[in-house]
């Protein structure tokens, strides 16, 4: 289910990354020991993880909490020299809990060394993410 309720994201981030990475699914992207930030985000998400299976595990119960039916606004900015891809995006779903609408977009700034992700810091709309679930109280 988590797979299925991810589906969209997962696919932008391989359709921006397509031609820079190694790897066919979304993991495979990932460096091993992927350095991951959530530099805009919501209270009780973590703010730093390290390794790829560490970003497996936290997506591991995604659809539980929101489910996704697309993505789009692709917007893939490189720069060669570094080796930083910008990828702009949005994602498009429904909060489990509340069945509210989710709109969310999102800047996500990546490092790719040896064509994998070893450095990715996101950007998100932490309000978007209270519309449709709830704002904390």
């Amino acid at each position: 289910m988590t797979e299925t309720a991810l589906s969209p994201f997962l696919r932008i981030i391989e359709d921006g990354l397509a031609g820079h990475t190694d790897g066919h699914h979304f993991y495979e992207l990932l460096a091993e020991d992927v350095v991951v930030e959530y530099v805009v985000t919501i209270p009780g998400y973590p703010r730093r993880i390290e390794g790829r299976q560490a970003v497996r595990d936290l997506y591991a119960n995604y659809g539980e909490v929101m489910r996704l039916h697309s993505a789009d606004g692709l917007a893939v900015h490189h720069d060669r020299d570094t080796g930083v891809i910008v990828l702009e995006y949005a994602v498009h779903g429904k909060s489990v809990h509340t069945g509210r609408d989710y709109d969310n977009h999102f800047v996500s700034v990546l490092t790719i060394k040896d064509r994998k992700v070893t450095h990715w810091r996101d950007y998100m709309d932490p309000v978007a993410v209270f519309e449709a679930t709830g704002w904390p109280t």
